[in-house]
């Protein structure tokens, strides 16, 4: 059962969008991914959807379940350098000119090499965020990472998922 801010979240969630309502309480269910991966993706997606009230929310649900600010933390970085290297390299991509692709990027990332769990974890969350900031080759990057780094697609699919609901739920609020 959620704590009293997301239900207080979730009940603000305007009928029109009763579907992202029970979708928000049932992605944040166990399931594939460990509750730490549980509330990593959720952490980083609500950041990366720009609610403060949906943030707020989250991050008590996720301390009230035990999760401590190292994993909180790792969920700020992932949504932040998402923020950048999702504009860059969509950027990149979009573009289609190998000349800006030989470029050094000369974007400071050395925070996804000291992650404080696993990095295929903060990776994970990395992913979620670029599917939300709509980043086709930093998602096909860090899907390749945490498949690599022994997590598998069905641990990839339910990241996207709480990412696509997290994010619906700020949409919501905000319409």
């Amino acid at each position: 059962m959620a704590g009293p801010e997301l239900e207080a979240l979730r009940a603000a969630i305007p009928e029109a969008a009763k579907d992202i309502r029970l979708n928000l309480e049932a992605v944040l269910q166990p399931g594939t991914l460990s509750a730490p991966q549980r509330w990593l993706v959720s952490l980083a997606s609500a950041f990366a959807a720009r609610n403060a009230r949906l943030s707020a929310a989250v991050t008590a649900e996720a301390r009230a379940a035990g999760i401590g600010e190292e994993l909180i933390d790792d969920a700020r970085a992932a949504a932040t350098l998402m923020a950048m290297n999702n504009v860059f390299y969509r950027f990149r991509h979009v573009v289609g000119k190998p000349s800006y692709g030989d470029r050094p990027a000369r974007l400071r990332m050395n925070r996804l090499a000291r992650p404080s769990g696993t990095r295929a974890d903060l990776e994970l969350a990395c992913l979620a965020v670029s599917a939300i900031n709509g980043c086709e080759a930093c998602v096909r990057a860090h899907e390749q990472v945490v498949v690599d780094g022994g997590l598998t697609e069905e641990h990839v699919h339910d990241a996207v998922r709480i990412a696509a609901v997290v994010h619906a739920a700020a949409v919501a609020l905000e319409a």
